[in-house]
């Protein structure tokens, strides 16, 4: 070593750091990460003053004005060259300098280039640039971009603007600055507003009129929000607080735009309905011009008189309110490849999109029309949040969506008039294509086709189109033979055309000679679905052994698609093995492939492929087999994502045994997913599981999977599995399995808010259990019970339920479970009035979670005790349980909670007189929903409506309230809706 001191690789000169200042919240510095001391409160104004000059020099006379005004002590010049000498000595070289007498902050200017070297930043300079770059994305048209540059903008306010820091010139600037954010605030609302998140933006519009009440821009954009989410009483009722507060205040009425927008509302004038800007496409999944509709195939052949009659019908669309076309014939004629072909030549005639789905009509159960809605919806734009719960509201605002847009909606696979009708656009300039196997003559004013079979010239060109022209002429006498037994069936010829395309050893003859089995060829022409299974036979019969298996064992499985590994599981096969025959057979059209690692079947197909099986699979039972290692698939990881979601319950202990392994997952995030994409062939399973040996296992699995329950999206669908398993045991006279069943019903009775059902599915849960010593299920019934007799206000009897529940749990090592009925047992003691025991034992409750770990479950525990804080009025302690809560029901995407959570905030709010924070929290709940349903909604209404009057908004708060009481009559609440009309009574309201 030569005794030279070495320079450390990573050491960086702290002057290099660049200097980061901030005015639009306390004054504040950074040099990289490290915050830098900003001394005395004059000190901080004397930074201030120079940093709002942006570069510019001030004179020492102007700073003395700045920090003090008319009134400066003798001392002022030495006060402000010693705060100048401690700032230079903090901030790095270079940034503050002394020059014409005065002083000056060099910052690096608005594009990131930095005259002064000093590379200083200012977030105000930020904030300015961000706005000029929105301003420019507005002008351009892209109103979202711009509405993400102004949420950028605003999230660099922190609080109040040069907080603590005195003098007049801090006083002035504070209050530019915050009149510039309530500006930009405005300005990002309106666009809000124009992009359609109505519902969103109802709640901060609250809070905002609440602090600014005599803001009649906000009033405004308050009013505008309410009508478009559907709550035209209280849009009418913000504007008569509003013109009686400016009266009452100063003595004017409302403004223009205001009175304006009123008598648009009261006329229900259609432009307000709709966002006056279009929205700029964000991303693929949310496109504002679809264009969903299938690939036409290359081959179409024949069909012109179909084609030319169609597409006129379709060209007549702008001059008539709706042109719809419904075409009918039996299953594999053509209608959905003529349907998609047409609909390919008249795209020209509508610019704004095409919509496309396949509604199920021909299988067990067809798509619902509120969830086809939804999906229209979001493919036309419309945000998730925005998306209403009931088929008529949605119809509605599809219909809205539609209006003044030129699109054509393609309907494949109808089952009937019933199902199309809500999807249908009932607007001048869209159209309609249907496709069913049935005759709609229901469907008012629809042009009606029936298409039949091909014309033998028509089947041989598409034939030959497949196979090709030089082996069809060698053997044209054949080929005739061939569309014959086909009985001229498009999907028929199709598929026999394309497995001969693929087999270049074969001849036409080869071909012929196998369609020439009369059983199959009388099959082929007989009337009917089932006219098609020649057909399907033919492609049957050429699959190697293994293809058909698979075939044939995949096809008994309900439900709409089928993943890869739930199809491993139905073959007993590893993932690749299977994945190689699944697309063997995608190959052969005999199976598709919805999307990638995803199969399904056509209806028909489905319908062959089990026929097969009953008649081909041996040994006999490997049917049922297939059947209970799919079961066995989807119990063990349902399982394995309930222990996931709740460490240390040991309900998957006490479920029934698997042989077939599950998945297994890294995270919490992957194991919801996984469980919220197989909803729908996961209660397929169930289903179909009813009325056989499997019985206990699917209701196991319906068990495990009771989060679906809570999902809103599966919650419809979990309710009627979980009600036709409660028939299915009772019919095997099974009470062990009918105990279970009934707590898996009680369940989504009890989210949704219909309390009496719940209470006498639990009742008879618990029945069940005991008798069949069934200890999970006892002590599980017992709380859910329990729960009902909360709601109906019945604590005592609340309480006792819950302590045998919790005795239940402690005898079999449920420590969550055991907490969690610890919770209610909390909320029962509130109840009776034991506000100190509630906290207790919430407490205890909270412990034993935070001893488990963070799960979901922790939530309840936080929930749980900031409703006891709440009552024990000890406000600020609530409120941090229930944040608490809410980022733990967040994370694991239980909406409902989060509402429910919100509602809770809400309360402590209201209870602390902060009647703003309330009226924002309220709307939250709103927005989001809440466990209880409807009868919940009327309650927070109810909330919402006592906020809204200590805000001075008397007649918005009475329409919350007609609402509330609305709801609360409909819902079982009677005597909660005596409350809310004394309430309306005029002596109350005063």
């Amino acid at each position: 070593m030569d005794g030279v001191p070495r320079v450390p690789e990573q050491w960086i000169p702290e002057e290099s750091v660049a200097l980061r200042f901030s005015v639009l919240g306390p004054v504040r510095a950074w040099r990289g990460a490290q915050a830098l001391p900003m001394g005395s409160p004059q000190q901080r104004a004397l930074l201030a003053a120079l940093l709002l000059r942006e570069g510019r020099t001030a004179t020492s006379g102007e700073l003395i004005d700045a920090l003090w005004g008319d009134d400066p002590p003798s001392q002022a010049l030495a006060a402000v060259r010693t705060y100048a000498s401690r700032l230079r000595k903090t901030l790095s070289p270079g940034v503050l300098v002394s020059e014409s007498g005065g002083y000056a902050i060099r910052l690096a200017d608005a594009s990131g280039g930095d005259a002064s070297g000093s590379g200083a930043t200012l977030d105000l300079a930020l904030a300015q640039e961000l706005v000029a770059d929105a301003e420019k994305a507005k002008s351009g048209g892209d109103l979202r971009h711009a509405r993400a540059l102004l949420n950028k903008t605003l999230s660099l306010w922190d609080g109040e603007v040069l907080a603590s820091v005195p003098g007049p010139y801090a006083e002035t600037q504070r209050t530019r600055l915050q009149e510039w954010k309530l500006q930009l605030t405005e300005s990002r609302l309106d666009m809000d507003l124009e992009q359609g998140c109505h519902a969103e933006a109802v709640s901060e519009l609250t809070a905002l009129t609440a602090a600014h009440p005599l803001r009649e821009r906000l009033r405004a954009l308050l009013m505008l929000a309410l009508y478009r989410s559907g709550r035209q009483a209280e849009a009418l009722a913000a504007y008569a607080d509003t013109r009686r507060l400016l009266a009452d205040e100063l003595g004017v009425d409302p403004g223009a735009e205001l009175q304006e927008l009123q008598q648009r509302i009261l006329q229900a004038d259609p432009g307000l309905a709709e966002p006056s800007a279009p929205l700029a496409p964000e991303t693929a999944t949310t496109p504002v011009r679809p264009a969903q509709l299938p690939a036409t195939v290359p081959d179409f052949t024949g069909r012109m008189s179909f084609v030319s009659e169609l597409c006129e019908v379709l060209a007549s669309a702008e001059g008539r309110v709706m042109a719809v076309s419904a075409l009918a014939g039996i299953g594999g004629v053509g209608k959905t490849t003529l349907a998609v072909h047409v609909a390919h030549q008249a795209r020209s005639a509508f610019p704004d999109g095409q919509l496309y789905i396949d509604l199920q009509g021909a299988g067990a159960r067809a798509a619902a029309p509120e969830a086809v809605l939804g999906a229209f919806l979001r493919a036309l734009g419309t945000p998730d949040s925005a998306i209403p719960d009931t088929l008529e509201e949605r119809a509605a605002l599809y219909r809205s969506v539609l209006d003044g847009r030129r699109v054509l909606v393609l309907l494949d696979n109808a089952r009937d008039a019933a199902q199309v009708r809500p999807l249908l656009p009932g607007t001048e300039g869209c159209a309609a294509l249907v496709t069913s196997r049935a005759r709609m003559v229901d469907l008012a004013g629809a042009h009606l086709v029936d298409l039949d079979v091909m014309s033998p010239e028509e089947a041989l060109q598409l034939f030959t189109k497949i196979v090709g022209t030089e082996r069809v002429e060698s053997e044209r006498q054949s080929a005739l033979d061939v569309v014959a037994a086909c009985g001229f069936l498009p999907l028929a010829i199709r598929i026999a055309a394309s497995r001969l395309a693929a087999r270049r050893t074969w001849t036409v003859s080869v071909l012929a000679a196998k369609l020439a089995d009369e059983r199959r060829r009388l099959d082929e022409l007989q009337a009917g679905d089932l006219a098609v299974k020649a057909t399907f036979e033919l492609g049957y019969g050429q699959l190697e052994a293994a293809q058909a298996r698979a075939f044939r064992l995949l096809g008994l499985a309900d439900g709409p698609d089928m993943s890869l590994a739930a199809a491993a599981a139905v073959l007993d096969l590893p993932l690749d093995d299977t994945e190689e025959l699944l697309e063997s057979l995608v190959d052969t059209s005999l199976l598709e492939s919805a999307a990638p690692g995803r199969y399904r079947y056509h209806d028909l197909v489905r319908l062959y492929a089990r026929a097969c099986a009953e008649r081909d699979e041996h040994p006999p039972g490997e049917r049922a087999a297939a059947m209970s290692r799919l079961l066995d698939f989807y119990l063990a990881t349902a399982a394995g994502v309930y222990a996931i979601e709740r460490p240390g319950d040991r309900l998957v202990d006490h479920l029934e045994t698997t042989r077939y392994p599950g998945l297994t997952f890294s995270g919490g995030s992957a194991a919801l997913d996984w469980l919220y994409t197989e909803a729908a062939p996961l209660l397929a399973c169930v289903r179909q599981s009813a009325g056989t040996e499997l019985l206990r296992r699917a209701v196991d699995l319906l068990w495990a999977a009771r989060d679906l329950a809570e999902s809103g999206a599966n919650s419809h669908q979990y309710e009627t599995t979980a009600r036709a398993m409660c028939d299915a045991t009772l019919a095997a006279g099974d009470a062990h399995a009918e105990g279970r069943a009934r707590t898996t019903l009680t369940h989504p009775l009890l989210v949704s808010g219909r309390i009496q059902q719940a209470a006498e599915q639990a009742q008879l849960s618990m029945d069940r259990a005991a008798a069949a010593q069934d200890a999970m299920a006892m002590s599980w019934a017992a709380n859910d019970r329990g729960l009902t007799f909360l709601h109906q206000e019945q604590f005592a009897s609340g309480k006792t339920h819950f302590e045998h529940a919790i005795e239940g749990y402690a005898a079999i090592g449920n420590r969550p479970l055991e907490a969690l009925s610890l919770c209610n047992l909390s909320r029962a003691h509130l109840g009776m009035g034991n506000t100190d025991k509630a906290v207790e034992i919430a407490q205890r409750a909270l412990a034993t979670y935070l001893e488990i770990g963070k799960t979901l479950r922790l939530a309840n525990g936080h929930f749980t005790l900031g409703i006891a804080l709440t009552r024990a009025g000890r406000h600020a302690e609530a409120l941090s349980q229930f944040s608490d809560a809410l980022s733990v029901f967040a994370g694991h995407r239980q909406r409902l909670w989060e509402g429910t959570t919100n509602f809770r905030m809400a309360e402590v709010h209201l209870a602390a007189r902060r009647p703003a924070q309330a009226a924002q929290h309220a709307e939250q709940a709103l927005a989001l929903g809440c466990i209880g349903g409807d009868r919940m909604q009327g309650t927070v209404l109810t909330l919402l409506g006592r906020a809204l009057t200590m805000l001075g908004q008397l007649d918005r708060a009475r329409a919350c309230w007609h609402e509330a009481v609305n709801l609360l009559e409909q819902n079982g609440g009677s005597a909660q809706a005596e409350e809310v009309r004394v309430l309306l009574t005029p002596a109350t309201a005063a």
